[in-house]
């Protein structure tokens, strides 16, 4: 058969901007097709990128050849690495992007790459037969074939807009909803659908806010960025602060005394909302012994007078929503520009697709963001990145790219949605990483930068640039273990100034840097390096993280051959769990529905108790399906 294209992706946001761009640049002639190409990578919700562990994954993206870390490092108003004062493992960037030049950006890129086409359309309907998708058809019966397709819908499938007691189909940001692709992939082709939910707060006019109330947050990072390719950075002097602000009681009055006016109360939603991300009504309900909440008013844009709300998200009527602001400090005269609204979406069972991100029941048919289950731009534009991957490789007939819990927060996250589902939008956190010392943000190019260039995302160039980091840092590490300082040394003149005695007997360079305070950058100054050793300052980091950490990382990969183990002793996916004596009701029923590919994953699914897996290893041992 001649295909129209390889790859046909549906949906323009980041999911679908990622594969795309993933696609097109392994060499596979692509076809995006969306709505409204202006709206491509648009931020309906907060103008931000990365975060707790979503910063890690935007890295992790960026070292796999992903776009996203480039497009945030192109022009953010603020910078900003968060938990400062805890562990190397949940330290993060997060960008202030900006709203209209972030998209503007992503979209250029998307019409000026090689072997991408864009079409604005709304696809209706899948090609297929009973076991393989092979095109779309659009709304105006066209028929496009392709060797896969990627569906990237966000939150558009089905849309519907709620505010107060009223519902209409529609999109974020008043863009149109996508209609009949859901009920084809339910009705036609047997894919089980779930209702969730999302929503966005006001925007507040600038010039309408007394930010004098407001406790004032600057950038604190000015020299580095989401990107490992990123060369320019803005000054904390000139990026755009961001202000602190906390409800009031009259607020929490407001809100409880109208609590049936909102569309959340008064049974109007029917999706389930995210549960690290809920509106204020929800926070009012759920914490009503907290006196207070905090909001952050955070710019938009250069280009724009907008003030986003953080924290104040709700679905109550007009009315109620311009009592709920004026109750805030220095919101008491504010303009809404925009109000907020709830959003409910179709998504996809998270127990119909693979770790591939492929649908079990249809080969070619990937899906990738919010369809997947997850909530955020960030986990969104990874699940893309990795459909586009996984597509590119099925075509090529290689086998798939599954990142492993101890790899990557991409994998933690996509091993929880096929092994343990989800009941609201999935959200990242890097609670849910086993081995989050691991997978920090400074080494996610050590981790995942020669996979990328495996798979063709990562060009020779930047590749070679990545292997004389590197081995510099190794280089480096090795020679503070045999440079020796003591009591005749300058350093001697600095200790007193961290906290320390000075030297009396020698004591390694790699020993010293091992001590709270000292950075790498500090010490450098005291010891004499080959003039070819050099490293950036993100550079730098990651070598000091990695010696002042050393024990607890060491310990840490320690463990992870245990679980390796595990996921190398493979199950095969026509096993009659059923028909399987000794193993609990539930447990059949589960491993049934998921699946697992390894006795690893079948440990991890909830309600596979430890007696179940031993019972089942014993049963395959005894048909010698191990």
């Amino acid at each position: 058969m001649n295909f129209d294209y390889d790859v046909i992706v549906v949906g323009g946001g980041h999911a679908g901007t990622e594969a795309s761009l993933a696609c097109a640049n392994m060499g596979k002639k692509t076809l995006l097709i969306t709505l409204n190409i202006k709206m491509a990578a648009n931020m309906p919700c907060n103008p931000s990128i990365g975060g707790s562990a979503k910063g890690v994954v935007v890295r992790e993206i960026d070292s796999l050849g992903g776009f996203m870390g480039i497009a945030a490092d192109h022009e953010y108003l603020q910078m900003k690495m968060l938990n400062t004062a805890k562990g190397p493992g949940v330290q993060c960037l997060r960008a202030q992007a900006d709203k209209k030049r972030y998209p503007h950006f992503v979209q250029d890129k998307l019409l000026n790459t090689e072997n991408l086409t864009v079409l604005e359309g709304e696809v209706k309907a899948l090609l297929h037969n009973e076991n393989t998708v092979f095109g779309v058809v659009l709304g105006d019966e066209n028929a496009i074939t392709s060797k896969a397709v990627i569906l990237a819908t966000g939150t558009y499938m089905n849309g519907a807009i709620l505010v107060g007691h009223t519902k209409k189909s529609g999109g974020p940001d008043g863009e149109n909803p996508s209609i009949g692709l859901s009920d084809y992939l339910k009705d036609k082709m047997g894919i089980p659908l779930q209702r969730l939910k999302t929503g966005t707060p006001q925007r507040i006019a600038k010039e309408s806010i007394d930010f004098s109330k407001g406790e004032i947050q600057y950038g604190n990072i000015d020299d580095q960025g989401l990107s490992y390719t990123t060369t320019k950075f803005i000054p904390i002097k000139d990026q755009i602060p961001c202000w602190l602000i906390y409800t009031t009681p009259s607020t929490l009055e407001i809100i409880r005394d109208n609590l049936l006016e909102s569309a959340m109360y008064s049974g109007l939603v029917k999706g389930i909302g995210p549960r690290y991300c809920p509106s204020i009504e929800d926070k009012v309900v759920r914490f009503s012994d907290k006196p207070r909440h905090q909001l952050f008013l955070e710019p938009e844009s250069y280009d724009t007078n907008s003030i986003y709300l953080q924290g104040f998200s709700t679905s109550m009527p007009t009315n109620i929503q311009d009592k709920m602001v004026h109750s805030l400090p220095g919101l008491e005269n504010a303009k809404i520009l925009k109000y907020a609204y709830a959003i409910e979406y179709d998504a996809i069972d998270q127990f119909e697709f693979d770790s591939s991100l492929m649908i079990k029941k249809y080969n070619g048919l990937y899906i990738s963001g919010q369809i997947c289950g997850t909530s955020g731009y960030e986990e969104a534009a990874a699940l893309g990145l990795m459909a586009g991957i996984n597509a590119c490789l099925r075509i090529d007939k290689k086998p798939p790219l599954v990142l492993k819990r101890d790899q990557a927060y991409i994998g933690v996250m996509i091993d929880d949605l096929v092994t343990k589902g989800t009941k609201e939008p999935y959200r990242l956190l890097s609670s849910r990483a086993e081995y989050r010392l691991l997978l920090r943000s400074d080494n996610a190019d050590m981790r995942l930068l020669e996979i990328g260039h495996e798979v063709g995302l990562i060009k020779e160039e930047r590749y070679q640039e990545f292997l004389e980091k590197k081995n510099t840092i190794l280089e480096i590490n090795k020679l503070l273990g045999k440079i020796h300082l003591g009591e005749t040394s300058k350093i001697n003149d600095y200790l007193p100034t961290i906290g320390f005695e000075k030297l009396t007997s020698g004591v390694s360079a790699r020993d010293l840097l091992k001590r709270n305070g000292m950075t790498f950058s500090a010490l450098k100054n005291y010891i004499e390096l080959p003039n070819n050793l050099i490293l950036s300052k993100m550079g730098e980091e990651e070598l000091e993280i990695m010696v002042k950490y050393e024990g607890y990382i060491d310990a840490e990969r320690k463990e992870t051959v245990k679980f390796r183990k595990l996921e190398e002793i493979k199950l095969r996916d026509d096993i009659d769990y059923m028909g399987m004596d000794g193993l609990a009701i539930e447990a059949r029923q589960k491993l049934t529905k998921v699946k697992p590919i390894s006795i690893g994953q079948a440990s991890r699914i909830s309600g596979v108790n430890p007696s179940d897996i031993a019972i089942l290893v014993m049963n395959l041992k005894k048909v010698k399906a191990l």
